[in-house]
């Protein structure tokens, strides 16, 4: 068993990082007065910041949720680790050498399992970065090349090689200290018909990292015909990598999503690359999966709920693209910032327009993006005939409870009026009573726990011009 991590270094430790440092690693926070600073908490959901952080004293407190502690408690408790797992982390980020009082201090050890999981994840990712220079990854950097990303480029982003073997990365880690047993726990390997294997093989890989930049999970890009595998190959659920909870290019966006309030959404990983590339550095994209609930704690960490920050959505613009993007829309409400999609011309992803057009053009389709609200209302009318009265009516009904769950009373009111245009209604006011009342209603059945309202209810009278 491991020692006892001493007394006198952990107090090193936690004097060595300022917790502000720590925390700012994972949600944005800003002057709140008297020498303290303030953000979203990131242990409970909150719309108006409660979590205040006080530098002098290295300590935070939730006045919402009534979290608190120091240093050591954060990273604790919002990373799901030990004392001694938080104690090793911070250690290693502060350079402090830790002593135990059983047995004296050996690193292979005694560390704890998250600990050496992101230590094997690391060593792992600078062996895929050297292989990407070696005679077999020809095909990996020619891959790299025709998308328009040069060695700097691969570089940048940690971009690398696995080969073709069944186990080469496996024995460079066991040569480091690793157990098959942790191997198999971190994903890098799998379980073959003789023992672990490399679970990425003859792959492009690409590192994913957590907010704070330590490496969690890799993503792997099929390269020859021959290769039975899907196209992409990810890291699996494992202790580090939970794909729900993690976005690709976070650790390179967080300074300027914070800086700038925006962020953009991309759906690979050569799309980050290229946006970044193209100086859209808030660039991110989910990995294997769709946007959804834990991301939006991410970004609304870093956004800290500011009306006026934005999330832009950039999507194909074929029907899948278009069904993604009105995926995208069901979450909207969930963040105070403006929600815009922003689509690519002619079905080409970012990096594509990249390819095609130059940086400028990448440039564009952010600066050129539409608020989601107008492109869902475009896109449900569209569906229907506007040039009869039963046409116009369907669409009201399925464009009006878009319109009602706008929660800015302004912007529904302008959206309102909008719609009736859209329609052709002239008595834009009837629309405007319409959606007040399916307003009510949905706030009604919230506030009753969720029990069903008359949403679809006709309304009474017909519009003028239906």
């Amino acid at each position: 068993m491991a020692g006892r991590i001493r007394d006198e270094d952990v107090k090193a430790v936690r004097d060595a990082v300022p917790i502000d440092a720590v925390v700012s690693e994972y949600l944005q926070l800003k002057n709140a007065g008297g020498g303290n600073l303030k953000g979203l908490c990131p242990f409970h959901d909150e719309k108006s910041p409660s979590f205040q952080v006080s530098p002098s004293k290295g300590l935070f407190y939730c006045f919402g949720c009534q979290e608190g502690g120091d240093t050591l408690d954060f990273v604790m408790k919002l990373d799901h680790l030990s004392f001694s797992e938080a104690v090793e982390r911070l250690a290693g980020v502060a350079g402090v050498t830790l002593r135990y009082d059983e047995g004296g201090y050996a690193p292979g050890r005694q560390q704890g399992e998250r600990i050496r999981l992101v230590e094997a994840h690391k060593i792992a990712a600078q062996f895929y970065a050297e292989q990407l220079g070696s005679a077999e990854a020809e095909i990996g950097r020619k891959f790299l090349a025709e998308r328009g990303f040069d060695q700097a480029a691969a570089e940048h982003f940690g971009v690398g090689y696995a080969p073709a073997g069944w186990d080469h990365l496996i024995r460079f880690l066991r040569g480091k200290g690793f157990t098959d047993k942790e191997l198999l726990t971190s994903g890098l390997a799998s379980e073959g018909r003789r023992g672990a294997i490399d679970r990425f093989r003859g792959r492009l890989i690409w590192p994913i990292r957590d907010i704070t930049g330590e490496v969690i999970g890799f993503g792997a890009r099929k390269l020859r015909e021959d290769d039975q595998g899907p196209k992409y190959l990810n890291t699996p659920e494992t202790p580090l990598y939970k794909k729900s909870q993690v976005l690709y290019g976070i650790d390179l966006a967080k300074k300027d999503i914070a800086k700038t309030n925006q962020a953009v959404v991309v759906e690979g990983y050569t799309d980050v690359m290229a946006c970044h590339l193209a100086g859209v550095t808030t660039a991110i994209a989910t990995c294997g999966t769709a946007f959804a609930g834990d991301h939006i704690k991410i970004l609304r960490r870093l956004l800290m709920d500011n009306a006026n920050a934005e999330v832009v959505f950039t999507f194909d613009g074929d029907a899948a693209g278009q069904k993604a993007a009105l995926r995208a829309f069901e979450d909207d409400q969930k963040f105070a910032a403006e929600t815009s999609i922003a689509i690519t011309p002619g079905g080409m992803d970012p990096c594509e327009l990249r390819l095609a057009e130059g940086d400028a053009a990448v440039a564009r389709l952010v600066e050129n993006r539409t608020p989601l609200f107008a492109f869902a209302l475009r896109s449900v009318v569209s569906g229907y005939n506007l040039d009869t009265a039963e046409g116009r009516a369907s669409a009201l009904e399925a464009g009006a409870p878009i319109v009602a769950g706008i929660k800015n009373s302004a912007i529904q009111h302008e959206y309102a009026v909008q719609l009736a245009g859209m329609l052709g209604i002239l008595d834009s006011q009837f629309v405007v009573r319409r959606v007040g009342q399916l307003a009510r209603w949905q706030r009604d059945r919230r506030s009753s726990g969720g029990a069903p309202g008359p949403r679809n209810a006709a309304p009474a009278g017909r519009p003028q011009g239906a």
